[in-house]
């Protein structure tokens, strides 16, 4: 019980770290809340507006499940790459000399990532509720749901990504590559329903194509919308995250103690 709770501490210390570095960085709060409030309410709102009284489509709702597992998946993704920075100014170094599972320290910082992300869950949820986007007391439940299961995913994607990662520099210019694509094989802003065979291939490799399903078939449970939006059933998404997460954790866990090894 002693090793047990001593890996329970070092994950909720590192947790914690991640989550007062953000309080006390302004510019990333402000950048964090307000693109995924751009582009729900001037896509997803523009679109509404133009399309959705001739077609019958919500488009409002549509881009609101997706930007809300994009912006999820890509924080959580996108922090871990500050363990970067603490491989370079040697902190890294000070924790894993430590007494604790190497693991605690990989799952310490997806917690923090996402300890940080889950706020903007809940602004985003709250944004779309006040454009219009129709949510009760189950869906917002549901969603909060999915955007944990999201939020945690990402982290691991990040993490696996992290172990071919040589610095923060070489990270910033590779991660944009990896994560753009995706917006749009994993139909964050468009219907992906009928796509030509090699861009469907891509779309099935995209890690976010499962979070954006998920979301969005906890928002759609039982509509009649659902069976035009929805992919995938939510317990194929289910088991699809829960299999790559652990593929995810794996190898990055495993590359980056390698990495601080040959340090």
């Amino acid at each position: 019980m002693g090793r047990l709770a001593q890996n329970l501490n070092a994950i909720f210390a590192i947790a914690f770290r991640d989550f007062l570095k953000l309080l006390r960085d302004r510019a990333r709060i402000f950048g964090t809340f307000i693109f995924p409030l751009i582009f729900i309410g001037f896509l997803g709102g523009g679109m509404q507006a133009t399309f959705g009284s001739a077609s019958g489509y919500n488009f409002l709702a549509f881009v609101f499940t997706g930007v809300l597992a994009q912006t999820l998946f890509q924080s959580t993704a996108t922090g871990i790459i500050s363990l970067l920075e603490d491989r370079q100014n040697d902190f890294s170094q000070a924790i894993f000399v430590s007494p604790i599972s190497r693991y605690s320290i990989v799952f310490g910082k997806v917690a923090g990532e996402t300890l940080v992300a889950l706020p903007q869950a809940v602004v985003i949820v709250g944004f779309g509720a006040l454009l219009g986007v129709g949510m009760d007391g189950a869906q917002v439940a549901a969603l909060i749901a999915a955007c944990l299961i999201t939020a945690v995913y990402g982290g691991a994607f990040g993490m696996m990504l992290l172990g071919v990662m040589p610095s923060r520099r070489a990270a910033d210019q590779l991660f944009p590559f990896v994560f753009l694509p995706q917006f749009f094989t994993a139909g964050v802003f468009v219907p992906i329903n009928n796509l030509p065979p090699a861009l469907a291939v891509i779309s099935l490799l995209s890690p976010l194509r499962y979070a954006v399903d998920l979301t969005r078939g906890v928002y759609y449970y039982g509509s009649p919308a659902a069976d035009a939006v929805v992919l995938f059933p939510i317990w194929l998404n289910l088991l699809v995250l829960g299999a790559s997460f652990v593929a995810f954790m794996l190898i990055g866990t495993i590359l980056f103690v390698r990495a601080e090894r040959n340090r």
